[in-house]
């Protein structure tokens, strides 16, 4: 500093000999506008199956290879959790059930599904494994279906030993599958095919049973005949009569048996279940049994479905909805056509003859299932 004028000197720094290449300074991080320097992301790790997680979605069951494979369930925890008295249930070979009480249809069913599907493979997916046959209707609700054996349809050539109560159904027609109540299973259609082809009910039992999957409405009569000749049933007389009945508009044991009785009369051929409009398009009824010509119709009235005062009332005002446009009504039960088919028929053919000279006909129009011929396989 000079003290005269109190400024500083400048201070002179001398070059180096060999010039120095500056340091290229780090790139700063530049923030973004919205908030802080984004955190890095971190991965959350899969959670590991358990064996409550695993049962949850299978009704609250596992297989072996689930338990030890997927949730890490050590072979020894299976065997003390299933002796008598433990938490879980031996149901099937390599199948448990994780729970104390009694296993429902439902769950049997589903563990049918669990022992015939491949190992490793999802068992829900039915891409291994589909229930089908008896049990598989019965799970729709279709009365006199059994749920026991339970049959599974699995790939061909696959082999699977059956259990008690399961069938393996080896298949080279692998068919769409669907889920009902969570239960990997085979289209309606397909599921009464499979029934008809492996039960040992009687005859009655099947006629009955393929009658109410149509009659439920889970497939058309065509549909389930295509299925019976794709699967070569039809050579069987009791399948092909019992198809016979579905393509002519037969929808019960009761009216495949009044079919019968009809059939070896001289009466005219009746429409079955045709579906009755006003000349405006109102609908009526649809009577068993109809005859258009005659304006005649046969009513199978069962007590199990009329058993009710509503039921009952509902019964009567069909009836004179009918007999208010012109026609007249035959009324038998199931058992007056099985066990007096000849006073049945003895109505029928008095109120058929009275029609020929009746001046006022009805005033309904017919529609729906008409008589059919049975294809030739």
């Amino acid at each position: 500093m000079n003290p005269t004028t109190g400024t500083t000197r400048p201070t002179h720094t001398m070059p180096p000999a060999h010039p120095v290449k500056p340091r290229r300074p780090a790139r700063a991080r530049q923030p973004t506008q919205a908030g802080p320097s984004p955190q890095p992301t971190q991965t959350r790790p899969t959670p590991t199956p358990t064996p409550t997680s695993t049962a949850r979605r299978q009704l609250n069951l596992a297989t072996r290879h689930q338990l030890t494979t997927t949730a890490g369930v050590p072979p020894g925890t299976i065997a003390s959790r299933t002796r008598p008295g433990g938490p879980w249930q031996r149901l099937l070979p390599r199948v448990y059930l994780l729970q104390t009480g009694p296993p429902d249809h439902r769950q049997r069913a589903l563990a049918a599904v669990l022992y015939a599907a491949e190992s490793g493979s999802d068992p829900l997916s039915g891409e291994t494994a589909a229930l089908t046959g008896g049990a598989a209707l019965a799970l729709l609700g279709i009365r006199e279906a059994p749920y026991t054996p339970a049959d599974v349809l699995i790939r061909a050539p696959r082999r699977l030993a059956g259990s008690p109560g399961v069938r393996p159904y080896p298949t080279t027609r692998w068919p769409r599958t669907i889920t009902v109540s969570g239960i990997p299973s085979t289209r309606p259609v397909r599921a009464a095919a499979d029934f008809a082809a492996r039960t040992e009910e009687p005859a009655d039992r099947v006629r009955s049973v393929l009658a109410h999957v149509v009659q439920s409405g889970w497939c058309h009569p065509h549909d389930l005949y295509a299925e019976l000749r794709s699967a070569r049933l039809l050579a069987r007389p009791t399948i092909r009569a019992a198809a016979a009945e579905l393509l002519a508009g037969v929808r019960s044991v009761a009216e495949a048996q009044a079919r019968d009785t009809l059939s070896a009369t001289d009466l005219p051929t009746p429409l079955w279940n045709a579906r009755l409009h006003t000349p405006d398009g109102t609908f009526l009824a649809s009577p068993d049994a109809y005859w258009p010509d005659e304006g005649v119709a046969l009513e199978i009235d069962s007590a199990e479905y009329h058993y009710t005062r509503d039921s009952w009332h509902a019964t009567l005002h069909r009836r004179l909805r009918l007999e208010s446009h012109g026609i007249l009504v035959v009324s038998a039960t199931p058992s007056m056509v099985r066990d007096t088919p000849a006073e049945v028929i003895a109505a029928l053919r008095t109120l058929l003859t009275l029609t020929t000279t009746r001046p006022t006909p009805p005033t309904v129009l017919a529609r729906g299932h008409v008589q059919l011929e049975l294809p030739v396989p």
